[in-house]
Order: structure tokens, then sequence, then C-alpha cells
């Protein structure tokens, strides 16, 4: 196993593992990596969004607040002021219970289809957790329920979507490790690239493997985590194809995860809610203020983002 230390164009360190041999990389300008497919321009590939500028965000109304109490638990301002009541005239979310918002939230996101009602209702969904949330007294208490591997359900940093004949994401999960005020956090695609073309035609997804963005955290104020990036690692799967043009693929996974979890260097994040397998995040800094991701506690519910895809288009 041979590491290949790679710098891409974020000037964020970036590691390339493979099986048998070094890759010889060199660096490009700017990061529009995405090449056009052979045999024409295809409707679905979209530029890479350059640096500096972000790719299209949904804002909720409410926001969390911090103080200088170092009690987790304490920190988080309520959310009772900034939340959007939505007119729903068959469901009151005012009176069902928080376990009834939540599985009501688990059920609808993936199942979403891009509409803006689907989204209005997430919002209101999350706004009414995050004012009814009672955050972890003790620092023992917030390491046992965040520690783990979270599956991303939803975020509202929306990411362009590359050419899904080409690449696909097929699982993005979040690795939390904890130690006392400080830990390791790991967001994880698992990525299928196809190479070479079949005989009818069809796309042959001949490299397959994993894309690891490795930060270290430490918790200084309350229950925020202030994120320090450390490695980007790109890891083919055993028996699979190398990729034969590296910075592509890195412009597509670039292309397709959310900005936050591919480099949330600058950037802290609050837990505005947290239970035994529903985890909704909150990030401050100067380019994703106030973005959230949803994740879900692997193995509490199978969620499979290729075949959400096909029923899409099946649609």
């Amino acid at each position: 196993m041979v590491k290949v230390p790679f710098l891409v164009p974020f000037l964020v360190p970036f590691t390339i593992i493979v099986a048998t041999a070094v890759l010889k990389l060199s660096p490009v300008a700017g990061f529009a990596l995405v090449p056009t497919p052979r045999g024409g321009h295809d409707q679905h590939q979209q530029q890479n969004t350059p640096r500096g500028k972000q790719t299209p965000q949904r804002r909720f109304a409410s926001s969390s607040s911090l103080s200088v109490d170092a009690t987790p638990g304490k920190d988080f301002g309520t959310a009772s002021n900034t939340v959007e009541q939505l007119k729903q005239p068959d469901l009151n979310v005012n009176k069902l219970s928080t376990a009834q918002i939540k599985d009501l939230l688990v059920d609808l996101l993936p199942r979403m289809t891009g509409q803006d009602e689907e989204f209005r209702t997430v919002e209101s969904y999350v706004n009414m957790l995050e004012d009814r949330y009672q955050a972890a007294q003790t620092l023992d208490f917030l390491n046992l329920a965040m520690q783990g591997e979270w599956q991303l359900l939803f975020s509202t940093n929306l990411a362009s979507t590359p050419n899904p004949t080409k690449f696909r994401l097929r699982e993005l999960i979040q690795i939390v490790e904890c130690n006392h005020l400080e830990g390791v956090v790991t967001n994880r695609a698992l990525w299928d690239l196809a190479q070479d073309t079949a005989e009818s035609g069809d796309s042959v997804f001949d490299a397959t493997g994993t894309f690891s963005v490795q930060c270290t955290y430490e918790i200084n104020q309350g229950a925020r985590m202030l994120l320090t990036l450390q490695d980007h690692v790109l890891q083919p799967a055993r028996g699979s194809k190398i990729p034969t043009d590296v910075p592509a693929l890195v412009g597509l996974l670039h292309q397709s995860m959310p900005k936050e979890l591919f480099d949330p260097s600058e950037h802290a994040v609050d837990t505005t809610y947290l239970d035994g397998n529903l985890k909704i995040a909150r990030y401050t800094g100067p380019r994703l203020e106030g973005v959230r991701d949803i994740f879900i506690r692997r193995g509490a519910l199978e969620v499979d983002p290729a075949a959400a895809t096909a029923d899409k288009k099946k649609d």
C-alpha cells in the first residue's frame, strides 16, 4: 500500500492510496476538472463551481447562537422566534409530538423529488425539532450520542449532478470519533466511475472506491466543534481498476459532494438536534453560514441514493 501526496487546487492536503503503483500527478489550474464526455457535450454535465463562489443553498429560517458557557447543552438559543409556520390545512405541525415530526422528516427525505413544497416542509420539520431540542447536559452524554457512523440524508447546500452514466455516489457517511474535548470527523464517500463502454454501448462502472475527508475537531465553547482539515484520501477498492484521470475524478467528487463535507476548513459545527439515530448539524463560517446537514445513524434506515436517482429518471 502506497500513499501518494497530491496538492489539489484548493491548497489542501490530498493523498491517493493505490495498491501496486505510485501515480504520477501534476497540479492543475483552477478546478474545472470535469472534461466534456467523448462523443459530445452531455446535457447533464455542469461546470464545477469556481473557488470563492457558492453552489445554490437553501437557507433555513432558524439559527443557533452560542454563549461562552462551557457546559454542553446550555449554549444553544431557542428558535421559537424564527420558526416558519407553513400553511398546511391537513397537518398542524405544532400539534404533533417530536417523535411524530421526526418520523415524518425521515420518511420524506429519501423520497424527495426536488419540489419547492418538499423543501418548505423539510424546513418546517427541522425548525420545529430544533425549537424543541433539549441538548445533552454533560460532555460525556454528548460524546456518547454523537460518536459513531452517520449516513447523510439531506443537505441545504445543494450540489450539482455530474453525468450519472459515468459517475455516481453510492453513499456519504460521517464517522465521528470522540475523545473528551477533541476528536476526529471523517466524511467518507463511496464512488463508482465508468471508464469503459460495453458492446451494447452502456457504460461499465469498472472503478470504485472511497474518498475520505479527514478532519480533527476541538470543542472550546459550549458544544461547538471547531474543524481543522487534515487530509483528503482517495482509495480505490481492492480489485478495482485504477482511475486513469485522477484530477477529473476529484472534480466529479467535488461537484457531487456538499461543499461542507468536501472542505469544511475555517468552519465550526453546531449540533442543533441529536438523539439516538438522528442528527442535525448547522455550519457557521465565512462560506457556509447557516448550511444544515441531516444525518441518520448508519443502519437505522436503508438509504440507496443510486436507487433514488433511478426512480426519478423513471418518473
